[in-house]
């Protein structure tokens, strides 16, 4: 079993831009000891570590605390400057690196940039073919307003495998679903395109949320992508906002009921395997 997407946080260490306002619960130190806890209890024994800052050194970190872990990070996916000239270097001294042979991907929060069109620029396009060449897959971390830039981006590199963070971070609170299915479905079209069933409870009320006010949006997402293009996420730490740990995999367990064993397995472990080439 695969938790594909959690984080471990060291306010300490280094500052959050994005941990403001009600997100500022969060800011207290969560450690490799406290995910190995929280996963063992519900049965996860492989996690993949997503970065939470454009910040390489915290890379460098991950990527020696998924080396000492022992388990469960069997999976990084860092940050890189996508645009440096330099990128090829930066990602053969990451893989050099203690840990190194865990580094499985590269995130960027796309959905904090000013342009919409980020993602299509000719020195990111140009940085996210260099990812393909190595090997690594692309965390999308956007939401409806980047997805038509993330469509062109994934159409125009077939060889790079995409995945969605958090279903692109529908508004679940307001209870819309369009437009956000008709572009996800869009994006599910193209085969070298995933998805993370992660961070909706986050996206609901985060007092008031109920399985009922996730399943419509699961439902979508299993339309368009299928069982064998989805992957289960925590979202560890910034769950919490919002739900424990197992209360966010017992809400993705009962959306996906309907599923026969061989596709849960998938969804919950199978998948981020393969995707991540763990």
């Amino acid at each position: 079993m695969v938790d594909a997407h959690h984080h471990l946080l060291d306010p300490a260490a280094r500052e959050y831009p994005w941990m403001v306002g009600p997100a500022a619960a969060l800011r207290r130190r969560c450690t490799v000891d406290e995910l190995r806890h929280e996963a063992g209890a519900v049965g996860v024994d492989r996690t993949v570590l997503v970065q939470t800052v454009a910040d390489l050194d915290e890379t460098r970190e991950f990527l020696a605390v998924a080396d000492g872990s022992g388990g469960p990070v069997a999976g990084v996916v860092g940050w890189v400057d996508l645009t440096a000239p330099d990128l090829d270097e930066t990602l053969a001294g990451l893989r050099a690196a203690p840990g190194g042979e865990r580094l499985v991907g590269i995130r960027h929060q796309v959905h904090d940039e000013p342009d919409p069109d980020w993602l299509t620029r000719p020195d990111v396009l140009r940085g996210l073919a260099t990812l393909a060449e190595h090997g690594l897959a692309y965390d999308l971390l956007v939401r409806v307003r980047e997805l038509p830039a993330a469509l062109r981006a994934a159409r125009s590199l077939e060889s790079l495998r995409f995945v969605v963070d958090h279903a692109a971070k529908p508004d679940i609170a307001s209870g819309a679903v369009r437009p956000w299915a008709d572009g996800m479905a869009e994006l599910a079209a193209l085969p070298n395109v995933t998805c993370k069933l992660s961070g909706l409870v986050t996206e609901a009320s985060w007092r008031t949320w109920t399985v009922a006010d996730l399943h419509p949006y699961v439902t979508e997402l299993l339309e368009s992508f299928g069982p064998a293009r989805l992957l289960f996420g925590s979202d560890w730490p910034v769950c919490t906002l919002a739900a424990t740990y197992s209360e966010v995999l017992d809400a993705a367990r009962r959306c996906l009921s309907a599923l026969s064993p061989a596709e849960s397995a998938a969804v919950f472990g199978g998948n981020a395997i393969d995707v991540y080439r763990m």
